[in-house]
């Protein structure tokens, strides 16, 4: 099975979703540094899409970006505008596979789509 992860390093959270991951037998692990390199808006909306969510339920209203940007966290379209612009905006860690998509908080969810 193939997963993929979007992940921050520096996020505990995302760390033990990885871990789960990769201690999986048979799970092929990809891993998007999302801060890195960030996903497009259509991917974005994709991704939450498979998981069931929207952007309301995967955005971290508590970045201080939010309240910079001032931030219509009822809009969805201006959400994954603002994702796009500021990956840190994206909940983490996010798990796909061909068995959908979830956010791993808390990690153990990431073997929901497992």
């Amino acid at each position: 099975m193939k997963a993929t992860i979007w992940h921050n390093s520096r996020c505990s959270k995302s760390r033990a979703a990885l871990a789960i991951l990769q201690e999986t037998p048979g799970v092929d692990v990809t891993v998007v540094e999302y801060l890195k390199t960030p996903p497009s808006r259509a991917e974005i909306a994709a991704v939450l899409a498979k998981a069931g969510l929207s952007p309301r339920d995967a955005l971290r209203k508590g970045e201080s970006v939010v309240k910079e940007i001032a931030l219509d966290t009822s809009d969805d379209a201006a959400i994954l505008d603002a994702m796009a612009a500021h990956p840190i905006l994206i909940e983490r860690a996010i798990v796909m596979t061909d068995k959908g998509a979830v956010i791993a908080r808390p990690p153990e969810k990431a073997r929901d789509v497992l």
